[in-house]
């Protein structure tokens, strides 16, 4: 078993994060890829920007343009044209936030903590939302932790973002403890990339922050492909599972990226090896940009149907579609 001091024995993620690839054109000198091979392009400025941790893009095969990490992350030209269907805000979300606090769901909140994150996925359904008037940091967590008091009947509250793991542990902490002085509140939800893309962010001041709050953490992970789990982000899944901290995986299917049954099977066995166990594997969000990503639903009834022939049932994410306005995420097939 690797142990996080192994990997992570110094706190830099904050240089890495500072220090990511922000240009195609180092992306693809990087990963030796012929910009004549694809379709790409370099985001403007307003539209969404390239960032991918230098540490995640080493992961990436050499030389293949259809590489399933590098597709995650790669602006194509594709992102510009414009698909009936799919806009800004596909699950009305602007509408729902106040004071950067979401109540979708009975018994839980969500608080949108910071508009940053290690990676920009180009699917991001997030990826058009206002974080300049919705971001519950405001004035030290006050608005939202006032607007969370009142909400007596939320027991759990899912820190999103952005990442809530771009928070320093100063800052994470803090919120941690305010949250903990809400009576009412007995678990708290992170939902991160960083422990995929940056597993470095997984240091002893967050272990702590993990293994002595008093209420029960969860983390929920967002990985696509097995490629992306390597050695370091093994170890920093192990140290969190150590917490105690309860580790789930959300997927989103992707078009040319795991949407066959080999690689989800994979996708499940190594999450598991790790400790975590697979959760949700998403419909696409029909955000503008992001077509290009659709699989039919149907083809993800025939995927979860061979998932079901090949593993246990608990290696078997649940095929979800996230619709505005419903009590629930929507279970297909």
């Amino acid at each position: 078993m690797t142990t996080v001091a192994e990997i992570h024995a110094s706190d830099n993620w904050q240089r890495s994060m500072r220090d990511g690839i922000a240009t195609l054109q180092e992306l693809l000198e990087i990963v030796q890829v012929n910009e004549n091979s694809i379709d790409g392009m370099q985001p403007t400025r307003g539209e969404f920007p390239l960032r991918v941790p230098r540490s995640y893009a080493a992961r990436m095969r050499k030389g293949d343009p259809a590489d399933p990490l590098l597709l995650q992350v790669l602006p194509l030209r594709a992102e510009r044209i414009d698909v009936p269907g799919f806009k800004n805000d596909p699950l009305r979300e602007t509408g729902l936030a106040s004071q950067g606090v979401l109540k979708k769901y009975h018994g839980r909140a969500l608080l949108v903590t910071t508009p940053a994150c290690p990676v920009h996925c180009r699917y991001c359904f997030r990826r058009h939302f206002p974080y300049a008037d919705q971001v519950a940091a405001k004035d030290r967590w006050g608005p939202a932790l006032r607007a969370l008091r009142r909400m007596t009947d939320v027991s759990e509250v899912i820190l999103s973002g952005g990442d809530p793991l771009s928070l320093t542990n100063r800052r994470l902490g803090e919120l941690l403890h305010l949250i903990e002085d809400l009576g009412h509140i007995d678990t708290v939800r992170l939902h991160t990339r960083f422990p995929i893309v940056l597993p470095e962010r997984v240091d002893h001041g967050l272990l702590r922050l993990l293994s002595t709050s008093r209420l029960h953490t969860v983390m929920v992970v967002h990985c696509n492909h097995a490629n992306e789990i390597d050695r370091s982000v093994r170890a920093a899944l192990e140290a969190v599972a150590r917490t105690g901290t309860a580790l789930l995986n959300q997927s989103v299917l992707l078009k040319g990226i795991n949407d066959n049954a080999d690689r989800l099977e994979s996708l499940s066995r190594a999450l598991f090896s790790c400790g975590v166990l697979p959760y949700y594997l998403h419909l696409l969000d029909p955000v503008s940009g992001a077509a290009h990503f659709d699989v039919p639903s149907s083809r993800g009834t025939e995927l979860i149907q061979e998932l079901r022939r090949r593993l246990p049932g608990y290696l078997v994410p649940r095929l979800v579609r996230e619709e505005p306005g419903q009590p629930s995420k929507t279970t297909i097939g």
